[in-house]
């Protein structure tokens, strides 16, 4: 389609936090024809996806998949194990968790939301606190982000866990990884998580369209008495067709084709290799992030996400009009701020198909963007970047 705009050489750099880039062998496993979603040809496909998904959320009970945003998994969590009124409790981790609790509002639960600065995990303690004052046990469910795609905090849920433990309370543990399944190390049974809610369009390297639940026993316990109305996010007739490897409505078949792909590539990586290079690229990002003298907004060390780092903007300077400077100029694509860090914030995505040369792209067009549109820094941001990686590299050539 022709247009009056100029081309623009070589690749974008998407740097937001999801979507993340498609790789090449997941847009050629996802060019297929439409197949009859009723026939054996997509009954193997189904099986497939279904007992592959869980090796990537290490669990050995079932993982529902909808064709739907990680929005809708929230939604399917909610639904299939709470009833009108039921108290939640979560902590305000940053927008996303933010939304989550505007959505339990809207279903007629009862959010009690612990509030904060938005520059941290969920804590612990406070978690604790509140639910050893809850002596009627009307708190059902613990809902927490593993990691906070707005302000790049992670919150460790085996911590969470044994909090619930300690507090003798049996309430769910239900845990989002939308923005950190199979790119931060994530271990549903280990950590006794009841529901895990994941989407498709960040570690998972596919495109927008399909979300999961994982369920524990006891969550499925849970949906037998559960009262939210459901018809659509219902896991009793997913689960039912899900055993004779097929669906109760049209599943997003050619996404599937991908997941299928995707979950062969991270077995092929190795795991342990995929956290590994996702916390080496955080790592480079946060060292350059200090050497150009701007504070990151997570303050916690122990609470650093590896897929995204949001990044201050210095007093009287615009984030959104750095980014404007950065996409014209440079062609790259960063997180906005959101919520009540809009306009404050710019975040760097590091997640997904990515390696070390394509993050020392984005951060050389970052220091370059910051110049350009006047951002007090100091330079020397890329070079510290890449003194890290090269130390980091040659560590694993003596390993090797």
């Amino acid at each position: 389609m022709a247009t009056n705009r100029a081309r623009i050489a070589g690749r974008h750099f998407l740097q937001i936090p999801g979507p993340t880039p498609l790789p090449d062998r997941i847009l050629r496993a996802m060019d297929m024809p439409i197949i009859d979603h009723r026939g054996p040809e997509f009954g193997r496909l189904a099986r497939r996806v279904l007992d592959g998904i869980k090796t990537i959320f290490k669990t050995a009970s079932p993982v529902i998949i909808y064709p739907s945003s990680g929005t809708g998994a929230w939604e399917a969590a909610l639904v299939n194990t709470l009833s009108p009124g039921d108290s939640v409790l979560m902590f305000e981790t940053g927008q996303f968790s933010t939304l989550w609790k505007n959505m339990a509002l809207r279903l007629g639960l009862n959010p009690i939301f612990i509030e904060s600065d938005w520059r941290t995990g969920a804590d612990p303690k406070a978690i604790e606190a509140k639910l050893r004052e809850d002596k009627e046990r009307k708190i059902k469910a613990v809902a927490v982000l593993h990691n906070e795609t707005s302000t790049g905090c992670v919150t460790h849920p085996a911590e969470i866990r044994k909090t619930i433990d300690a507090a003798g309370h049996p309430a769910l543990l239900l845990v989002d990884t939308i923005s950190s399944l199979a790119s931060i190390d994530y271990r549903h049974d280990e950590w006794g998580v009841d529901v895990t809610v994941g989407g498709a369009q960040k570690g998972l390297m596919l495109p927008p369209g399909i979300s999961f639940n994982a369920v524990s026993d006891k969550a499925i316990a849970a949906s037998k008495s559960s009262k939210l109305p459901k018809s659509f996010w219902s896991w009793e007739e997913m689960l039912a067709n899900n055993k004779n490897n097929y669906f109760p409505y049209t599943p997003a078949t050619n996404i599937l084709y991908g997941l299928a792909e995707s979950i062969d590539m991270l077995h092929e990586e190795g795991l342990d290799n995929v956290f590994a290079r996702h916390d080496r690229l955080a790592e480079a990002t946060r060292r350059a992030v200090r050497a150009w003298g701007l504070e990151i907004v997570c303050r916690e060390p122990k609470c650093y996400s590896s897929t995204i780092t949001a990044i201050l903007m210095p007093e009287g300077h615009n984030a959104d009009r750095f980014r404007e400077v950065a996409l014209e100029r440079f062609d790259i694509s960063y997180g906005m701020g959101l919520g009540k860090i809009a306009g404050k914030v710019f975040r760097i995505g590091h997640l997904g198909d990515t390696n070390d040369a394509t993050i020392i792209g984005a951060l050389a067009a970052t220091e370059m963007a910051l110049a350009l549109a006047g951002v007090p820094h100091k330079k020397g941001g890329v070079q510290a970047a890449m003194d890290y990686l090269v130390e980091e590299a040659g560590k694993a050539a003596k390993t090797s």
